[in-house]
């Protein structure tokens, strides 16, 4: 299957791109992930994407679609892909398609995690990380620590990011529904978009979306 999921930061995208990924045996494709790659490899694309983010800019979207394309052609990806932090804008999407044209392929579907406002605040500004390890993860609501302001784990500080505040979350909240929701729109003229609740356990959520994708293959 290829397959784009999208959806507001705090939606849970990364770990269910990572379980989907897993069951349906087809390899995570992490913009996130590809610029670390490239730039730890020191690519052509990586360097010029370093010297780009050391001036404070964002990198174009030339660049990151570049990266994308030179991905998807790698053997792993000859069966399926799972797209997550890509297509981020319309002229993505759009460029995203002239690519799978060029491969002689198609999408199977966009996977949108549907996820209310306050939730998505709630979720990231109550997250807490360990200071000794930021894959140590609490919350001030669903997964509070024995001690407050301490890891269970290895017993650091737990603190909370400064992007995770409500004001900066709020702030990438419109800044999703400006340049990131249009997408939805746009793969669903094509008929590819099957929108679920994000809400509810890490599996719950994992098993409504492999559902969805399957019916959704199946049509």
């Amino acid at each position: 299957m290829r397959i784009v999921l999208v959806g507001p930061p705090g939606a849970g995208k990364g770990t269910q791109a990572a379980l989907l990924a897993q069951t349906l045996s087809i390899p995570h494709v992490s913009t996130g992930d590809l610029f670390r790659a490239n730039i730890s490899q020191g690519t052509e694309l990586g360097r010029l994407a370093k010297s780009i983010m050391d001036t404070g800019k964002l990198v174009p979207d030339e660049v990151t679609i570049a990266m994308v394309k030179d991905r998807l052609q790698h053997a792993d990806a000859e069966n399926g892909f799972l797209l997550d932090g890509f297509p981020r804008n319309t002229a993505q999407a759009v460029a995203l398609d002239e690519i799978l044209k060029e491969f002689g392929i198609a999408l199977d579907g966009v996977l949108d995690l549907e996820v209310p406002e306050d939730e998505v605040v709630r979720r990231i500004a109550g997250r807490r990380l360990c200071r000794n390890d930021s894959a140590h993860i609490f919350h001030v609501l669903y997964n509070q620590p024995k001690v407050e302001g301490v890891c269970d784990i290895c017993g650091g500080e737990l603190y909370q990011r400064s992007d995770d505040s409500e004001e900066t979350v709020r702030t990438r909240l419109e800044v999703y529904h400006t340049e990131t929701e249009p997408i939805i729109e746009y793969y669903a003229k094509q008929g590819l978009v099957t929108t679920i609740s994000a809400l509810g356990k890490v599996d719950e959520v994992t098993g409504r979306a492999i559902a969805a994708l399957r019916e959704n293959a199946n049509d």
